[in-house]
């Protein structure tokens, strides 16, 4: 179970602080088990930070306690804090990446049996990135008509095999699966079962909806599978 400490304290001297804090993630290269840490600064009171310290687990917390870097940083800390910080440990019980979950709902979207209004999904004018394509997709309309393109030729859906985040961006790494059941770029139906793989990162706009999008993918692997890449070795 993830485990984080939040650390409160209050400090004049916080340069000094983060200088500190700098070189404890020097000190304990390769040896720290802290995931993710984050400094907050209260807009009422300057003086008032907290710190948020996430762990694996419990015991993986306790194993970066026992390292003599940390408990060194820690007396050092101390003697620039105004007062003795004070530290609530928490067990983890909901972790929501809720870009995360966006970017999920949009794939979803697009694998299923009609074309979505992206209504809820995309700001008006998101713009899409794809390197196949000789203009960059921008407007939902555009949007829709790029992914009818796409379901009059297959029945498709997708599966996520990988999700990142950091800031407003999300980084999903998928396979897409589907039966060619129409014309695709010309393309008669072959009614062949194939599959592609790709990443693709989106920037999430205030409120959780997708902004734009990035489009890596192995377009020439799909064409290889429906022969067209045959024909044209004859």
């Amino acid at each position: 179970m993830t485990f984080v400490q939040l650390i409160d304290c209050r400090t004049s001297r916080f340069d000094e602080m983060n200088q500190l804090m700098d070189r404890w993630v020097e000190q304990t290269k390769g040896k720290r088990t802290a995931t993710h840490d984050v400094i907050g600064k209260d807009r009422s009171d300057a003086s008032h930070f907290i710190e948020i310290v996430e762990f694996p687990s419990y015991e993986e917390a306790m194993r970066n306690s026992n390292l003599p870097e940390t408990d060194r940083i820690f007396q050092e800390m101390v003697a620039l804090c105004d007062g003795m910080p004070t530290f609530t440990d928490l067990d983890v019980v909901r972790d929501e990446q809720l870009y995360a979950a966006g970017a999920r709902r949009f794939f979803e979207a697009l694998g299923g049996p009609e074309v979505p209004s992206f209504d809820g999904l995309l700001i008006e004018d998101y713009h899409d990135h794809d390197p196949a394509n000789e203009q960059d997709v921008i407007g939902l309309d555009a949007v829709r008509r790029e992914v009818e393109m796409w379901k009059s030729g297959f029945d498709f859906d997708f599966t996520i095999d990988d999700q990142l985040t950091q800031g407003d961006r999300v980084c999903t790494r998928w396979t897409w699966r589907g039966t060619h059941t129409g014309d695709f770029m010309g393309i008669p139906a072959t009614g062949k079962r194939v599959s592609m793989t790709g990443t693709t990162i989106h920037r999430c706009a205030p409120g959780g909806k997708l902004a734009e999008g990035w489009w890596q993918y192995d377009r020439l692997g799909l064409m290889a599978q429906l022969g067209v890449l045959d024909d044209l070795e004859q």
